[in-house]
């Protein structure tokens, strides 16, 4: 799927409320899809899988769907995978191919206690959820929160690795979701003028610099190995997703060109990837701006932005 850059900017022109309605539209329609196969799975299992790369809106996305199950009369629970992050420690932690610490794989999570939770919650046992301290990189056996499924309840788990086979393997019972931000955006001869990678790259360097003050340069820095982990530990997974969908909005760009520009305009030279830039910045010129205060409290965007109704 591919959006045409002359429409878009047609639309925040003339409508651009209308244009952000029609998208936060079609967005609600894919969550009540879901939800509608999630209730359907829930004879099966109580466990929801969902899965995606960076940026890609995974934690809304999630509430979301609980929202629109919990209307139908489910309870829902959610849950993030980073909880269950081991213990950063030498000779434990896996490494990248350049000896830094691999935080992209899956073996920094403890599978097998994620695991023996869903085999517990299905079978309608308690578990207590660990905790995990990111300023220390440490994990916490103490519980942060204490879980069980009644009939009738759904628990969804978000997280990067969701999908992978340590996990879906062992509970294929489970629903699994996929979502990614990932249709490109092109003229009207059909030439790629921004990619859908680069939507990714813009949310993560937003929300790291106005949220856990990380300077656009460092996450840029740290894109690559982003990148490689989903290739290796993400993307090979999505196929065996019951639903995907695309979590992309034709109107991102244009919201989120007015913070990102000044963010890649400051970034020095010797910046790593700092090339790629060179064909980022002069595509955001490309677009006409919308203001954010058009978005909804509960917009996807606002994961990334901040000024929304969830906490994260």
């Amino acid at each position: 799927m591919a959006y045409n850059l002359n429409e878009i900017n047609e639309r925040c022109r003339l409508d651009p409320a209308g244009l952000i309605a029609e998208c936060d539209g079609y967005y609600a329609r894919k969550l009540e899809e879901a939800a509608d196969r999630i209730l359907d799975n829930l004879s099966r299992s109580p466990i929801v899988l969902l899965s995606g790369p960076s940026g890609s809106g995974k934690t809304t996305t999630a509430m979301k769907i609980c929202e629109v199950i919990e209307r139908r009369g489910v309870k829902t629970h959610t849950i993030s995978m980073d909880n269950y992050f081991n213990t950063v420690a030498p000779g434990v932690t896996p490494l990248t191919p350049s000896g830094q610490y691999d935080f992209e794989s899956p073996l920094c999570l403890n599978m097998d206690l994620l695991n023996a939770h869903f085999t517990a919650l299905s079978r309608g046992k308690k578990i207590d959820v660990p905790r995990y301290d990111f300023v220390h990189q440490l994990s916490i056996m103490e519980p942060g929160r204490s879980l069980r499924l009644r009939k009738n309840e759904v628990a969804v788990f978000e997280g990067i690795h969701a999908l992978n086979d340590a996990i879906t393997d062992v509970h294929p019972e489970a629903f699994k979701l996929y979502i990614s931000a990932r249709s490109n955006i092109e003229d009207d001869s059909g030439k790629v003028v921004f990619k859908g990678t680069w939507m990714r790259l813009m949310r993560r360097v937003v929300r790291d610099f106005l949220f856990r003050g990380t300077e656009a340069q460092h996450t840029l820095a740290q894109w690559a190995n982003i990148r490689r982990g989903e290739k290796l530990y993400i993307s090979p997974f999505k196929d065996k997703a019951d639903f995907q969908f695309d979590s992309s909005f034709p109107y991102e760009v244009p919201v989120l060109n007015n913070t990102v520009n000044d963010l890649f305009a400051a970034m020095p030279e010797d910046t790593p990837r700092y090339q790629e830039l060179r064909s980022i910045v002069p595509a955001l010129a490309l677009f006409e701006d919308i203001s954010p205060d058009l978005l909804a409290d509960d917009a996807l965007l606002r994961e990334f932005i901040g000024g929304g109704k969830y906490q994260y």
